[in-house]
């Protein structure tokens, strides 16, 4: 259906970007899904359902953004709501990050991101009805987390491209926000802090609602910057990280 509003979400076979594209999935829109693992990413957009399409794409293929994206809009004639979701990290001391290991966090985490974004508000700009950009940042932005600073810069940088974006296309009725998700429980995080039962006990005495978020609760957030209900929120990041930001 040409008029289908149509929705992608990058990394959006497992844990955050899964919940993201199983809500756009059940408010009606065609979701595109991206992720490297194809096998992955095929099982997801089976378990989705038949409004999500798996479209395998690794975010460091630079050179291969624009036409990834030329093809998405000769496939889906449209893309009205983009969700920078992919990224990668990476656990080590400040001393021992050589200068590779950080170009690689900020290609994927931001310079990826940049060239992605770029190519799809061309395609907004065509189609003259607006859309929404939403990119998925971290509490790492704003507070100092050990042995991540080449995350924290990324991300530090992408609130800063969230602003830069929005004055940009603001004008031409694309929004641009993101959201800040907190400590959410996921596979990944739970494996995590199950074995540092210390960690997990300071990150809920921080957490004021003292509990872990959901991935749904992310997504939540995610699709009400893209609904009309955020039709005039643009250029901010939203915090879903119960009261984490302002806990002591």
């Amino acid at each position: 259906m040409p008029n289908e509003k149509v929705a992608l979400i990058t990394g959006g076979s497992s844990g955050i970007g899964y919940a993201i594209a199983c809500r756009f999935v059940k408010e009606g829109y065609r979701t595109i899904i991206t992720g490297r693992n194809t096998e992955k990413l095929e099982k997801a957009a089976r378990e989705l359902g038949k409004p999500c399409e798996g479209a395998p794409f690794d975010m460091n293929w630079l050179d291969k953004i624009p036409e990834f994206v030329r093809q998405a809009q000769r496939k889906y004639d449209r893309i009205d709501i983009l969700v920078n979701n992919a990224g990668i990290n990476q656990k080590k001391p400040l001393v021992e990050v050589t200068d590779e290991d950080f170009e690689s966090i900020i290609k994927t985490n931001q310079t990826a991101l940049f060239a992605l974004t770029r190519e799809v508000a061309k395609v907004m700009l065509q189609q003259e009805t607006g859309g929404a950009i939403i990119n998925i940042s971290s509490m790492a932005a704003a507070h100092g987390i050990p042995k991540v600073a080449s995350y924290t810069a990324s991300k530090a940088a992408l609130e800063g491209m969230t602003r830069a974006m929005a004055v940009d296309l603001s004008p031409m009725g694309i929004r641009v926000n993101s959201v800040a998700p907190g400590f959410i429980e996921t596979p990944m995080s739970t494996r995590a802090l199950n074995g540092d039962p210390e960690r997990k006990a300071r990150v809920l005495s921080r957490t004021p609602m003292k509990r872990m978020g959901q991935p749904e609760e992310i997504a939540n957030a995610v699709y009400f910057l893209a609904s009309g209900q955020a039709s005039f929120i643009t250029g901010q990041c939203l915090n879903v990280d119960g009261g984490y930001s302002i806990g002591f």
